[in-house]
């Protein structure tokens, strides 16, 4: 499948959380971590999320205009139903365009009201969006932030590259119901997928940074 470089974001808690039982917004970590986020975001053609991510975190999924970055990138929302809060911040606030990609739409779906609003609208599954972005819209890199059904979709279809997350040693919320990376605890994929650590920084606040880069066949040792 032709499709962009795809990267992960996530803050994790000491025992693999990203948020409460409950799915607050994970503000649990530094202003470095934070940092760490925009830098990522920088490398990014396109950022991409789930309805429920946007809601909760009440994303503008925008790079400050203090950290002169060279383009704000596209803002991708992932919904399989397509209703959105038009008045959402992320409709009403400057940065790249909105995409959203309903995976599963009703018969009587009406896309004019978001795309009157400025956005495109998508009407496809997850694979088909990741190859328009690539050929179409000439998205090198997507970052993912969230949440955990979306990751693990891309899991599925094997669509990580690289995964950074900021393990925050210094919390932990516990729980089988609180969400991980790729969402409620559940069945285990299908096949193993193999990564390799490429980047290791611990800090004294109890935080640490990962990167994993993903292991093909190609690249396996």
């Amino acid at each position: 499948m032709t499709r962009p470089r795809i990267l992960i974001n996530f803050a994790i808690t000491a025992d693999g959380k990203t948020s409460t039982r409950s799915k607050d917004p994970a503000h649990f970590t530094s202003k470095l971590d934070l940092h760490r986020l925009l830098e990522i975001r920088k490398q990014a053609d396109a950022i991409l999320v789930g309805r429920g991510t946007l809601e909760a975190d009440a994303m503008s999924m925008t790079i400050p205009a203090e950290l002169k970055p060279a383009r704000q990138p596209l803002r991708c929302i992932v919904s399989r139903s397509g209703t959105f809060d038009l008045s959402h911040k992320v409709f009403n606030s400057q940065g790249g365009t909105v995409h959203l990609l309903v995976t599963d739409p009703p018969a009587d779906y009406n896309p004019l009201p978001y795309e009157s609003a400025g956005a495109v609208v998508h009407q496809c599954p997850l694979p088909d969006f990741l190859h328009r972005l690539r050929t179409e819209y000439n998205i090198a890199t997507l970052l993912c932030e969230g949440g955990g059904s979306l990751v693990r979709a891309l899991a599925e279809i094997d669509a990580i590259d690289e995964a950074n997350l900021t393990w925050a040693a210094h919390t932990i919320f516990g729980g089988s119901e609180a969400p991980t990376i790729t969402g409620a605890l559940g069945p285990h994929f299908p096949t193993t997928l193999h990564f390799a650590l490429t980047h290791f920084e611990p800090l004294d606040n109890g935080e640490c940074f990962l990167t994993y880069e993903r292991l093909r066949a190609s690249t396996k040792p």
